[in-house]
């Protein structure tokens, strides 16, 4: 077993993953439903770890700011769960896999409008109306927060990428306005959206993404600066949610294959946490049919074998 604290042989392994990810180039597309997406070039990849130490290692486009999307639910929920009572959160949205397309609306008027968990966008959209009608200058808070648990002052939204999901809101719109319809969602649906969108336009590295997600992988503290982001009980609970419902309707092979909590997002960023010991982000643009990185998915896996880290035993 490779251990993850030996720093020669953990950068050895970042560099051979960057080395056979071209491999796999070939497969999957870019997000081209979203217009300014469909304009990154699609053959890149990168990947960085950040340890409970607060190490960070990294390869390939590692240092590449890209859209990190539906990962920075993760950062809106965690808002919540900082500023609100559980109360607040859970009885409007659920906890459980979706076992649908991340965009489905079919599930939501089955259910009456109450989304099953905050992962999928109606989930993320309903989390989001939670921090509009209860946090003043949100948009600040947010982009704030990115910039604290990545301890990168320069992190910004990407305000074309932001006005391009807007511009193409209509299905995003149609979750939101269902919702309303019953009652689940209570505030103007243009200012949700227009917060949801600027969420998913921060602009990102695979170092920031590490660097800031890697509280999850020690207890709810930031290797960083040693403040406490959640509770330990929270922290655990947010894990829980990520591996049940990270990566959409794959997450269960994403658990077989890969076996940790992760977040993916249609820019072709997936972070992934290893209890105790680190956080992983790995980026690619091209996507499979479920809109999670190919390529991204083939590294974790080898990173995984190769650290040999099994926290489901």
């Amino acid at each position: 077993m490779l251990s993850p604290l030996d720093p020669i042989a953990l950068q050895r392994l970042l560099d051979q993953v960057a080395a056979d990810a071209p491999s796999h180039f070939g497969e999957g597309k870019v997000a081209d439903y979203i217009p300014a997406l469909a304009e990154v070039p699609p053959d890149g990849f990168g990947i960085a770890i950040c340890d409970v130490q607060g190490n960070v290692y990294s390869a390939g486009d590692g240092g590449k700011a890209f859209s990190i999307q539906s990962i920075s639910k993760v950062i809106n929920l965690v808002i919540a769960m900082q500023r609100l009572e559980e109360d607040d959160i859970w009885t409007r949205v659920g906890r459980e896999p979706s076992g649908q397309a991340f965009n489905s609306i079919v599930q939501l008027e089955v259910e009456k409008g109450v989304p099953r968990n905050p992962f999928i966008n109606a989930g993320a959209v309903l989390i989001t109306d939670i921090l509009v009608s209860r946090i003043m200058s949100i948009h600040w808070v947010l982009r704030e927060q990115a910039r604290r648990l990545a301890g990168n002052p320069d992190i910004n939204f990407d305000a074309r990428v932001a006005r391009s999901e807007m511009d193409h809101k209509a299905r995003n719109a149609s979750l939101a306005y269902l919702m309303k319809a019953y009652g689940n969602l209570q505030g103007n649906v243009d200012e949700v959206l227009d917060l949801y969108f600027h969420g998913c336009a921060l602009a990102m590295s695979c170092v920031d993404v590490a660097r800031a997600f890697a509280f999850l992988a020690n207890r709810g503290v930031s290797p960083l600066d040693g403040s406490v982001v959640l509770a330990p009980h929270k922290n655990r609970q947010l894990n829980a949610l990520l591996l049940t419902c990270g990566l959409y309707d794959a997450a269960g092979d994403f658990a077989w294959r890969v076996g940790l909590p992760g977040k993916s997002g249609v820019g072709g960023g997936i972070v992934a946490i290893v209890p105790g010991q680190m956080s992983i982000c790995v980026w690619s643009p091209r996507l499979d049919t479920y809109g999670n990185s190919v390529a991204g998915l083939r590294a974790l896996e080898t990173l995984v074998n190769g650290l040999g880290v099994a926290p489901l035993g």
